[in-house]
């Protein structure tokens, strides 16, 4: 089996974001012959506007960005939730993604979706606008992948969650499901 490769975005622009460590754990579970990859510069990425996006003078921090999803074999997304519904940051980068309208970077790539937030929702809110948006997009949404994570900010207070054992059974298994989906093999823990 060639390596399957896999780009997660994290919705969350603090370095110490729980989106973040979650994203971590979430690659460090990669199963042999896997490899998650968190994207960075999702923040340098400017709003989406067609005006700008002119083939041979895409701003660079948007190419970079669709050269490595088009380059990847599947997509991880990590949201919080900001007051009811995905952060920008995260919708920009699936706007930059879904064009070229049918064709653009993440069209026919399995998608995951994991979501978390301090309140008892677990971002559920955040986690349905991000599986429409991709969905709308063309991803192909990998819905045995998906996670929702209640009161974060208190699960993890402690520790990173590579250290909470269940966080980690979880991530390995939502992270061997996206990988199946994106080799279309099978594959071993």
């Amino acid at each position: 089996m060639s390596q399957t490769r896999i780009v997660a975005l994290v919705g969350s622009l603090r370095e110490a974001s729980v989106s973040r460590q979650v994203a971590e754990a979430a690659a460090s579970t990669a199963p042999a012959g896997a490899e998650v990859s968190l994207y960075e510069g999702i923040g340098d990425i400017p709003f989406y506007n067609e005006d700008i996006d002119i083939a041979g003078s895409v701003p660079a921090a948007a190419q970079a960005l669709r050269d490595a999803v088009a380059a990847s074999d599947g997509l991880l997304l990590v949201t919080p939730e900001y007051n009811g519904t995905l952060p920008a940051v995260l919708k920009n980068a699936i706007d930059w993604l879904s064009r070229p309208y049918g064709a653009g970077a993440i069209s026919g790539k399995p998608v995951a979706v994991l979501s978390g937030s301090i309140s008892p929702n677990a971002a559920r809110w955040a986690h349905a606008d991000a599986v429409k948006s991709v969905g709308i997009a063309g991803g192909k949404i990998v819905e045995e992948a998906h996670l929702h994570y209640a009161a974060w900010g208190e699960r993890f207070a402690a520790g990173h969650p590579r250290e909470d054992a269940e966080a980690q059974r979880e991530l390995t298994e939502s992270v061997k499901v996206l990988v199946t989906a994106a080799s279309g093999e099978l594959v071993s823990a």
